[in-house]
Order: structure tokens, then C-alpha cells, then sequence
């Protein structure tokens, strides 16, 4: 009597067991960037939203595991130095993924007492030593490309697939109605190149529909300033980023995009 009793308790042990295993192996999707990609603590304070807090909508999270770990006002410099991608690091694993997009915060100065957020423009190997006010310590600043490049060449190391995202434009049209490419885009794709990591082109993307919606429509989507967009115009960049997941080329993110 007692066999008849353990043999189905040793199969409900097993089943957890494996159900259990199926939810750790579950691919992570990291997402890192700044106010752009989640504004503030993700909940819409002052309207603001950024696209990373509306990817849910487009990818099935039943399969794929979604931790939006981007942060208002962080460059590609400091998303490191306050040890964000350290963190990132300790958890990911062969199989996942990061987006990253980075470029709105880096344009800033190296040093100053307000933010000391900047990184050199370009995608060089220069660097320059500078003491910081914020943080108070001394610190060695490289550029743009030198942190793209060590957030790709990391998340490979772990396994991961890095896909390198441009930056959103900002609502700035020029008096023929076009919003000039951000040269952080150009240097983004060119980090991708550099490193082999996957590129998506969302600037390239979002300025195209934008220039086709006109300067009064898409005026609808930044409520406080031309940077930071509403619910409505986040979520109309997360299906542009979703879009531009279904077109690459030989990667298994796309296999978790919902079927429409």
C-alpha cells in the first residue's frame, strides 16, 4: 500500500522538479540604457515613458524573461562606473540577450559638478585622466565607442548575445521637415561592426516614420521637452524595436516575438 502511495508523490516531485529547471533556464532579456528606454521608475511619472517598459507587448514573456535595468540620466560612461553592468554581469548567461542603447547623456561634460557624465565623442581608444566632483575620486574617461565596446565584448564573453540599439531621435526638425541622423547612431553601428554584436537601427527607423507623421503629430508624443516621450510614444518605439528584432538576420530573439 505504501508503494502505491510514494510512486505518485516521487512523479509530482519530478514534475516540479523539471518545471522548476525549465523556469531557470529561461533566457533573459536585458535591457540597458537611459531615460529614453525607461524614464524614471518605469511607472509614467509626469507622463514620461521609455520604449524598454513597453517590450511585454511585443515579446512573449512566458518564454523569455524581460528585466528592463535602465536608468534615467546615465551615459554609457556611468551606467559602469556606478556599477549597473557589474551587477548585470554577475547574473547573465549563455542564451541571453542584451539591448542596449546609449548616446541621449553622453554628449555631456567629463567634470563638471552637476552630472560629470560625458564620455569623448567618437569611437577611438583615447582617453583622458580627470578628477571626478561627484563620485570624488580620480578617473580615467575613454570614449563613446570604448564602453560600447565593452558592454558587446563582455556579454559575448558570458555567452550572451549583445544587440546594439542607436538612439532615439529627438523632436528636432529642421525647417524642411527632417530630423537630422544623430551621430551617435553612426557611432553605435559602428561599434556593432567593430565587435560583431547585432545592430538595430532605431534611429534610422523612428526618423523615418516621423518625418512621415509630420511635425504636429508626432509633437503629440513629447509632453515636457523634445527628448522624453509620453505612453504613446514610447510604446510606438517598442514596436519599431520589435520590428527591427523580427529583421535580424540569424538570431533566436526573434523567435520570441508574439505572433500576431
Amino acid at each position: 500500500m505504501k508503494i502505491k502511495f510514494i510512486l505518485p508523490i516521487l512523479a509530482l516531485i519530478l514534475i516540479i522538479g523539471a518545471s522548476f529547471q525549465k523556469l531557470q533556464d529561461k533566457p533573459v532579456l536585458y535591457i540597458i540604457g537611459d531615460s529614453t528606454v525607461q524614464n524614471g521608475s518605469g511607472k509614467g511619472a509626469d507622463s514620461l515613458w521609455g520604449w524598454g517598459s513597453f517590450m511585454n507587448l511585443f515579446l512573449d514573456t512566458t518564454k523569455l524573461e524581460i528585466q528592463n535595468h535602465a536608468k534615467g540620466g546615465r551615459s554609457s560612461r556611468t551606467f559602469i562606473t556606478e556599477g549597473r553592468w557589474d551587477s548585470i554581469m554577475k547574473t547573465i548567461k549563455k542564451g541571453d540577450y542584451v539591448l542596449m542603447q546609449f548616446g541621449h547623456n553622453d554628449g555631456g561634460e567629463l567634470a563638471d559638478t552637476l552630472r560629470a557624465r560625458g564620455t569623448i565623442k567618437g569611437i577611438g581608444e583615447e582617453s583622458k585622466d580627470i578628477y571626478n566632483p561627484i563620485r570624488k575620486v580620480d578617473e580615467t574617461v575613454y570614449t563613446y565607442g570604448h564602453y560600447m565596446r565593452k558592454y558587446a565584448n563582455e556579454a559575448k564573453s558570458k555567452g550572451a548575445i549583445p544587440i546594439i540599439v542607436s538612439p532615439i531621435p529627438r523632436n528636432k526638425f529642421n525647417e524642411k521637415g527632417k530630423i537630422e541622423r544623430d551621430q551617435y547612431a553612426i557611432w553605435s553601428q559602428e561599434v556593432a561592426q567593430q565587435t560583431g554584436a547585432c545592430f538595430l537601427d532605431l534611429n534610422k527607423m523612428v526618423i523615418e516614420k516621423y518625418e512621415k507623421m509630420g511635425v504636429e503629430k508626432v509633437k503629440a508624443f513629447f509632453p515636457k521637452d523634445h527628448t522624453h516621450t509620453n505612453e504613446a510614444g514610447a510604446i510606438f518605439n517598442a514596436e519599431l524595436v520589435a520590428k527591427g528584432i523580427k529583421n535580424l538576420e540569424k538570431r533566436e530573439l526573434r523567435n520570441y516575438l508574439k505572433r500576431k
